[in-house]
């Protein structure tokens, strides 16, 4: 499967150190890679946790977007309520503690966007012109330790999401 994540450009498309910090599913120093099934999921995340909401702001934005093979998605999908894995940082303890009881004995977990509103991973088709595709929820894999086996492909190395996106993020 190819999974799309985001970087600032100047680095690899995955953390290779322990200097990342806590974020939902993991705690400092937890080497963990985030990806989106949809480009449109990766900016999402980018302007939730950036907290961009002017269209003025997402101008001025300049990241890399990588397209990553990353084989089968992982099967392991947390038990814990939707508003938990989709709430703000201070669900992000609970999230942690899923993420920490499991890494192992699975290589990640696949879990709903927390940055796009239902329905906002729809992408687009052709149909006498540009028309937004069906709605569909947004996926999350978080992958855990070391990747060296991950082929990523660079599908921009300094762009910005489209602006129409910022109504469908979630804010914090």
């Amino acid at each position: 499967m190819i999974a799309f994540r985001h970087t600032d450009p100047r680095f690899p498309f995955l953390w290779e150190g322990v200097l990342q910090p806590a974020a939902r599913w993991n705690d400092d120093g937890d080497l963990t890679h985030y990806f989106c099934d949809t480009p449109d999921g990766a900016w999402a995340e980018f302007l939730r946790h950036e907290e961009i909401s002017d269209s003025a702001d997402v101008e001025t934005i300049r990241r890399a977007l990588w397209a990553v093979e990353i084989g089968e998605p992982p099967s392991l999908r947390p038990d814990l309520p939707q508003a938990t894995m989709t709430g703000d940082s201070a669900t992000w303890p609970e999230c942690r503690k899923f993420a920490r009881s499991h890494r192992d004995e699975a290589d990640g977990l696949t879990a709903p966007s927390a940055a796009l509103k239902p329905g906002g991973a729809r992408g687009w088709r052709v149909d006498n012109g540009l028309r937004s595709g069906p709605e569909r929820d947004g996926s999350v894999f978080v992958l855990f330790g070391p990747r060296p086996d991950l082929v990523g492909w660079a599908a921009t190395a300094e762009g910005c999401p489209d602006q129409t996106l910022l109504d469908s993020v979630v804010r914090f």
